[in-house]
């Protein structure tokens, strides 16, 4: 018992010995990793020097530019929803291609080299998607029966026929309806074929509403008509009472609907006047920050991690190949 105490002092000793001997390398790997960081940067200040000003200038330069953003909220009236979005996607690709010239002969806008991007995308409407239209709203049933409703309702074949669709126009600087809507809009309802149509229905919807104007009337007269016989009629014969009160209320429920159809008719009618029909616009809302106007801070440091990561990768790799051509030469 006596000879094995020693023996475990010894080794608990040697134990730390080693324990004390990685801990103090850790600690001269750590200053030498040090030391051989300052001395990098001091070996490469000017490189470093360069890509901090580089970094802050460019920085800055993004921080100060300014971009603007203008939002049309529009419906495509007469099933004009693929022209309006084909029409879109066309300017869209001459914004990209730098077209100007198109953009300002055809189109008409003023200033084409202020354009960055024009895109359109859907206002999810669902309930004006469905509201008099028994048909949108089987339909919406029909395709959520084989996947998820809000799925359904976001995909591309279902939200491009909701009545808004919004147009966003994104500039460089400030535009102006005159020199950027206005001409947009000449062009957008330049459609001999989409004419036609507005001319016929608004044509139709004038004779539906003359129509309806005329079935009131005669409904007004069965009404006055009635009113004027129920002072002189027998109040003892309930039966034929009771028969012209029933169809007395069927009377007052058909001139209900009429009215309502009437009014959906004159407020369509004031839409019908274009096209593509534009019902907001909103101008020059500026852009927000990238990283809320820090990038002359952040690309400094960004380049010089990069610098930095770019040596220590070229030295790996050259000490690599040389410990591969020492294996080899031995």
């Amino acid at each position: 018992m006596s000879t094995k105490v020693p023996q475990n002092q010894e080794d608990q000793e040697i134990d730390l010995a080693v324990i004390s001997k990685k801990i103090g390398s850790f600690f001269e790997s750590v200053n030498a990793s040090i030391f051989n960081g300052i001395q990098f940067f001091v070996r490469n200040w000017v490189i470093v020097l360069i890509l901090i000003v580089a970094g802050f200038g460019i920085g800055l330069y993004f921080d100060t530019k300014k971009t603007y953003s203008n939002e049309i909220i529009v419906t495509p009236n007469f099933g004009s929803v693929d022209y309006l979005y084909s029409k879109i996607d066309l300017l869209e690709s001459k914004i990209i291609s730098g077209d100007t010239a198109f953009l300002k002969e055809i189109v008409g806008i003023k200033e084409p080299k202020n354009l960055n991007e024009i895109k359109i995308k859907p206002i999810t409407d669902v309930y004006n998607f469905v509201k008099n239209k028994p048909e949108n709203f089987e339909l919406l049933k029909l395709l959520a029966e084989d996947g998820d409703v809000n799925k359904v309702i976001e995909e591309s074949t279902t939200s491009k026929n909701y009545p808004f669709q919004k147009i966003i126009i994104d500039t460089k600087k400030k535009a102006s309806e005159e020199k950027l809507i206005a001409p947009l809009f000449a062009y957008l309802n330049k459609s001999d074929y989409f004419k036609k149509i507005q001319k016929q229905v608004c044509t139709n919807t004038i004779s539906k509403i003359r129509q309806n104007d005329s079935i009131i009337k005669q409904i007004d007269g069965v009404l006055s008509n009635f009113s004027s016989a129920t002072k002189y009629s027998n109040r003892s014969d309930k039966l034929l009472y009771n028969n012209e009160n029933t169809q007395l209320n069927d009377i007052i429920k058909t001139k209900d609907l009429l009215l309502s159809e009437q009014g959906t008719h004159r407020i369509g009618l004031i839409g019908f006047d274009k096209i593509i029909k534009e019902s907001s616009v909103t101008m020059n809302i500026e852009a927000p920050k990238f990283i809320n106007g820090n990038l002359k801070l952040l690309l400094p440091l960004v380049f010089v991690l990069l610098f930095v990561f770019l040596n220590a990768f070229n030295s790996f790799y050259k000490g690599q190949q040389r410990k591969k051509v020492s294996g080899t030469l031995n």
